[in-house]
């Protein structure tokens, strides 16, 4: 498949949400006038229904239906709102208390504890890149393994908070412990206090979203750093993929251009696509893996069905080596199974 048709690059434009003026006002940067829209959007839909399942006369399960829904709906754009606002500020100096407001306000309504996604992916994960110390690292697991993943989602899901404690301890960088472990124990104790108070709206509001934006995390990170090449598992380009064409980069802030972001994780994420149009000679030179029309839980699901001849008709070719779907199969497999690990 060639490489045509590639996603657009964002044009900066004023939310109809709200002024411009404002937006010059608030943010440290207007192209992130998206965001302010989307937090509008959010206390006026997923912060009132999951506050209404708490009033006695409104709790319904029509209700609980409609609150998953809006939450499910919302999840990607939000969790890449977080993801990006971690990166680069999103409001200036003079409001910066309100870059609280994602992570510890609308965060837990999307099962996010405040300050663990920063500490987690920040400041562990792309100091790593996906290489041992890398508590989310996929080397130690067949990436097309439906069991590796269940083992690889368990871990996170039960201990991880422990091993992040444990990372930053060694490596003595306290203030992220401190804010790691506090975030999730604010959201945990808060959680257990709701679940006393009212464990029905508790699930629904809380317990639901905490599940589902864990699974979801991991499965974007194992398919995000699935083909990695044994040579040089540090080499950005071949540790992790990238997706162009995807409805799923335009409602989520161009995040299938995970190779770029390994290489330059504090660029803008208007700037994406025109990183790697500028650069496609050496993602072609690296043999960096292109999907075309996927984002990372397609991929995420082709692997665990093994289903790599599906992956191969999106593959892209960058330059004017043509492989054969039986040559992008081998190449794949070559990336996700060269690990001696079990699963």
């Amino acid at each position: 498949m060639e490489l045509t048709g590639r996603d657009p690059i964002y044009a900066i434009r004023v939310d109809p949400w709200l002024g411009e003026r404002l937006a010059r006002h608030l943010l440290n940067d207007e192209r992130d006038m998206p965001f302010l829209g989307l937090i509008v959007r959010l206390c006026l839909t997923v912060v009132p229904t999951g506050v209404a399942l708490y009033m006695p006369r409104l709790f319904s399960p029509w209700l609980v239906a409609v609150h998953l829904v809006l939450v499910i709906y919302f999840m990607g754009p939000f969790v890449l709102m977080l993801h990006n606002t971690c990166h680069r500020r999103l409001f200036n100096a003079k409001w910066a208390r309100m870059n609280h407001f994602i992570p510890w306000v609308l965060g837990p309504f999307f099962g996010e504890s405040p300050e663990t996604f920063f500490a987690h992916h920040v400041g562990m994960h792309h100091a790593e890149n996906n290489l041992a110390a890398d508590l989310s690292s996929t080397l130690s697991y067949r990436r097309d393994s439906f069991t590796g993943f269940l083992h690889y989602f368990g871990r996170f899901f039960f201990v991880g908070i422990f091993e992040l404690a444990g990372y930053f301890a060694r490596k003595r960088r306290r203030s992220l412990l401190l804010r790691s472990v506090a975030g999730e124990a604010s959201f945990l104790l808060g959680m257990a206090a709701l679940l006393y108070f009212d464990w029905r709206a508790t699930m629904a509001v809380l317990v639901a979203p905490f599940v589902i934006t864990r699974f979801g995390m991991m499965a974007g990170n194992w398919a995000q750093h699935a083909f990695v090449d044994r040579a040089s598992p540090e080499n950005s380009y071949r540790n992790s993929i990238t997706c162009v064409d995807s409805g799923y980069n335009r409602r989520c802030f161009n995040d299938g251009y995970h190779i770029g972001h390994h290489l330059k994780a504090t660029m803008h994420w208007t700037d994406m696509p025109g990183e790697f149009e500028k650069n496609v000679g050496k993602y072609e030179a690296e043999d960096a893996i292109i999907f075309r029309g996927l984002d990372y839980f397609a991929v995420w699901l082709f692997l665990m069905l093994g289903r790599y001849d599906w992956l191969a008709k999106r593959f892209v070719h960058l330059g004017e080596t043509r492989r054969t779907d039986e040559e992008i199969v081998t190449l794949l497999r070559s990336r996700t199974s060269w690990t001696s690990a079990a699963a």
